[in-house]
């Protein structure tokens, strides 16, 4: 028996099947284009991925349910979000320069809001201290107890 001739496929974002014979836990991995299509920072981190190709399906009654208040918190992790997502991404796609400059940008922005967050509410993470002041990171109140997520 002759073998088919196997073409790659071409698939748009959000395009594209499972083989109808695959083994049960066949697993299958979305290859992405250079420079796909992003959701926004906030999409992104409510979505769980920066990508729309690489947006699960299931996951669209838990985002319906999980909608973030817009707060300076809430973007300081979409940033950081958005930095690891294209950390991964440039590492099967360090020639895409857009995608680099996007995140040198967001790495910026990260450190710049990052800086300001602290200086107002107090340290994000125990890492932060200064610890001349002694070890007050379990001192009240909590960034959250001054208003930090607004």
């Amino acid at each position: 028996m002759e073998k088919p001739e196997v073409k790659p496929a071409v698939c748009e974002v959000g395009q594209g099947t499972l083989p109808g014979c695959a083994a049960l836990a066949f697993p299958y991995i979305p290859m992405q284009s250079n420079n796909p299509t992003r959701y926004s920072r906030t999409e992104a981190l409510q979505t769980g991925t920066l990508f729309p190709g690489l947006d699960l399906p299931f996951k669209a009654a838990i985002q319906a349910r999980t909608k973030l208040p817009n707060t300076a918190l809430v973007e300081l992790m979409a940033l950081d979000f958005a930095v690891t997502e294209l950390n991964l991404y440039l590492d099967t796609h360090p020639q895409d320069q857009e995608a680099l400059g996007l995140y040198a940008s967001y790495i910026k922005l990260a450190k710049e809001g990052r800086e300001k967050y602290t200086a107002k509410y107090g340290p994000l993470d125990s890492a932060e201290l200064v610890l001349e002041d002694g070890y007050t990171w379990l001192n009240d109140p909590w960034p959250w107890e001054l208003g930090g997520n607004g």
